[in-house]
């Protein structure tokens, strides 16, 4: 009698010397499966052992894909995302009547074969023999499952699922050496265990834990007799017998599985009629996966942590080796987002802005020093339909966002104001700043060859009141473009360029800012709120710039911790400098065009930004423990803000002050609320000469004409992006027209090194000023 093995069966040894000394196994087997008769009998030569012993015999099985969950810092979770939804459990947290079930209906000798069973084998010949076509097969439970296994390794490849599914009788032979590998190896307790975990059950559901759930929202281990039964059947055809779809049909099925269990001794009879006469009582938990179930608004940080994973090297070398891992999933996955600061950012979203608006918001909520995404949210959900969008107004193109950002007008100055500062122009600097006037007529460059100002554009303040001369506390206070035009003019645009660089500062499709004064003054270039949160909370890190991070930390399936990018923290600026734009920017939120935003529980500081045409609106703030950027604009660039109706108030003219630095106020204070509240270093800068009748700002942003705000345009409309198109225009050699910064009203390229009669003008060539 032969030695069988204690799992059931024979041993490997003797099922090759079966498979290869019966001359069924040689032809009428494979006949059996997959053809009518015998007339593959011809196929004997691929059963001869050298045949056999060429097939690989290491079958190596994927790790099976599961869902990820996103979490939230302290825990909560953010969202759930998979490529398969799918649980994995062990056969203890499998009800009994499940494994007997499938058993039953799928391989009812299967503890008593080893992996091929040769009665089924013969019986499917006679059956098929007799019809004439396929009405049997005789795949073992053991067979079925190392299928599985081929098409649980081809993903979502439609080539690689169709060879994996293939009737083909090297696939057959190759299906038929590994069954055996598997029975020596894993035994049937474990065979039976993997192939409930790995087995398609229809809605989505991979695995028996994720079939419970789908249809009974309960676990595995809680199955009822009827409830198992049903999900047994599944497995034969989950589309013609899915009971969400077609209850009679299900049920039918559902009998007939309940009597086979019967019949081999699972059940008695009187139990499975018992079953037979119990309705389908299904109770569907309907499948969520992926960024459009996050909670609070955080389907577009959701977004970001998997562009984050399928983009970063540490998780693999290439892109593909990547999306392998984040599809096998089972990752638990905590992020920097913080609950508080996230739900304080979608209520203020919601106060000021509606869904259905013709402009749109985003903010970002970043921590100073770490680089942590504390929020991300936008007014347009996260989604498919009307008004939503799946574009993240936040982030870089490579990242999910726009195709360039959005120009930041004003915002800008301070980054030109700490390339100055960096290079010894004292806090205290004035300028002549007429309401109007000639841009300077060369500009130096990083090239050495300098920008020329051909076309003799100009450059103006918003009123007429505002004549100089100004230091730089009252004309960062208040804006003033003639101010900051003069700057660049004096310390030349490389400067600039290489300040912002160090502060992460690019356009949103990735490249460099041009060295176009319009661009590095007055903000006419796209840049993302993420980044300008970033570079911002540089000033508040007292000059250290640190790249800003989504992850915390990932643990697999296993428990296993995968390394997760850190942030980059390198030194911007000095702390005297990173102190001095501190001090400048509380003065615009204390009493200048950034008042509206201004905190009165903790130290702040920011700068408003206004484009041209209105068409783009920012507040940048931040505090010593948090920075943020609010846009607010047409994500088309094609909406100007004027005689508009933003969350239910009307704006005659809508400015950085307005709109944006109150959205900005409200998730702050939410965000912080509760939280330290650390000083600033600040630095003493002596006033300076005033300007002459200009509007003063203490009043509250109520001391210009009607309908204006504290912030200023920069350029009328027409003048900067091209009329009709929804982006800037490209620029080459810093021959752009127009500038979209917060406060100029120039006609073009931001001006050269200096004017005719005034130091450093056209014949000087050296851009130097008193």
């Amino acid at each position: 009698m032969p030695k069988t093995r204690s799992g059931g069966g024979l041993s490997g040894t003797q099922q090759a010397a079966k498979f290869l000394g019966v001359s069924v196994l040689a032809g009428a087997v494979l006949a059996g499966i997959a053809l009518p008769g015998f007339g593959a009998l011809g196929l004997a030569a691929k059963g001869t052992v050298e045949g056999f012993d060429e097939i690989p015999a290491n079958l190596k099985t994927p790790p099976l894909s599961q869902r990820t969950t996103i979490l939230d810092s302290e825990g909560g979770r953010i969202a759930t995302v998979y490529s398969r939804d799918r649980t994995v459990v062990p056969i203890e947290d499998i009800s009994p009547y499940m494994q007997k079930a499938i058993v039953a209906i799928e391989d009812s000798r299967f503890y008593e074969h080893g992996a091929i069973d040769l009665k089924g084998v013969l019986r499917a010949v006679n059956r098929n023999a007799q019809s004439g076509g396929v009405a049997q097969g005789a795949s073992t439970l053991t067979q079925q499952y190392v299928k599985n296994v081929f098409v649980e390794e081809a993903g979502d490849d439609p080539t690689k699922v169709a060879q994996a599914t293939q009737q083909t009788l090297g696939r057959k032979i190759q299906e038929l050496k590994y069954a055996i590998q598997v029975e020596e190896e894993l035994g049937k307790k474990k065979i039976l265990e993997n192939y409930l975990n790995i087995t398609f059950f229809g809605q989505q559901a991979y695995g028996i834990e994720a079939a419970a759930q789908r249809y009974f929202s309960k676990p595995a281990k809680d199955l009822s007799l009827e409830e198992s039964a049903m999900l047994a059947g599944l497995v034969q055809s989950p589309s013609r017998y899915d009971p969400v779809n077609d209850e009679q049909e299900a049920a039918k099925r559902r009998n007939t599985v309940l009597q086979r269990m019967a019949a081999v001794g699972d059940i008695s009879q009187a139990e499975a009629d018992r079953a037979k006469a119990t309705p389908i009582k299904l109770k569907v938990t309907r499948p969520k996966s992926g960024c459009i179930t996050a909670v609070s608004g955080a389907g577009f940080f959701c977004d970001y942590v998997r562009k984050v994973f399928l983009t970063d090297p540490v998780f693999g070398k290439t892109r593909e080796e990547r999306a392998k891992l984040w599809n096998q999933g089972g990752l638990t996955i905590r992020t920097t987002m913080d609950p508080q600061a996230q739900e304080s950012v979608q209520q203020s979203i919601k106060n000021h802005v509606n869904q259905s608006d013709s402009v749109a918001t985003a903010v970002t909520l970043v921590e100073p020093g770490s680089g942590k995404i504390l929020g991300m949210g936008q007014s347009r959900p996260y989604g498919y339909g009307k008004n939503e969008t799946e574009i993240n107004l936040s982030v870089d193109h490579d990242m999910g966002g726009s195709n360039f950002g959005f120009p930041t007008g004003s915002t800008f100055k301070p980054f030109l104001a700490t390339a100055a500062i960096e290079r010894g122009v004292p806090a205290t600097q004035s300028y002549p700043s007429p309401y109007k006037m000639p841009y300077p007529a060369s500009i130096q460059t990083c090239s050495g060859r300098p920008w020329v100002n051909t076309d003799n554009d100009t450059a103006e303040n918003e009123n007429e009141s505002e004549v100089g001369p100004y230091d730089l506390k009252e004309a960062m206070a208040l804006s003033v473009n003639t101010y900051f035009v003069q700057m660049i003019g004096q310390i030349g645009m490389c400067p600039v360029t290489e300040s912002i660089a160090k502060l992460g500062v690019v356009q949103g499709d990735g490249k460099k800012l041009p060295e176009s004064p319009s661009a590095l003054t007055l903000g006419s270039q796209g840049i993302s709120p993420l980044r300008m949160a970033s570079a911002y909370a540089a000033f508040a890190n007292q000059g250290t710039y640190c790249t800003p991070i989504a992850l915390s930390s990932i643990k697999t399936a296993t428990g296993e911790s995968l390394k997760v990018p850190k942030t980059s923290c390198s030194r911007a600026m000095s702390e005297n400098t990173a102190n001095t734009i501190n001090t400048l920017l509380m003065g615009v939120t204390d009493s200048g065009t950034g008042k509206t935003a201004g905190l009165t529980s903790r130290d702040n500081a920011g700068k408003t930004g206004t484009t041209d045409g209105r068409k783009n609106a920012w507040f940048v703030g931040y505090t010593p423990n948090m920075s943020g950027a609010v846009w607010v604009g047409s994500p088309s660039q094609q909406v100007e803000m004027t005689d508009i109706t933003i969350g239910g108030v009307y704006h005659d003219l809508v400015f950085g002050g307005a709109v944006p630095g109150p959205i900005w106020k409200d998730a702050v204070t939410g965000a912080l609320d509760g939280k330290e509240a650390p000083s600033f270093t600040t630095v003493n800068i002596p006033d300076g000469p005033k300007g002459g009748d200009q509007d003063k700002p203490d009043d509250g942003g109520n001391n210009q004409d009607p309908g204006r705000g504290n912030d200023k345009p920069d350029d009328k409309p027409g003048d900067g992006n091209q009329d009709g198109s929804p982006w800037p225009p490209p620029v080459e050699g810093g021959n752009q027209n127009g500038g979209n910064g917060n406060g100029g009203n120039g006609n073009g390229r931001n001006g050269g090194n200096g004017w005719p009669g005034w130091p450093g003008g056209p014949d000087d060539g050296g851009g130097n000023f008193p």
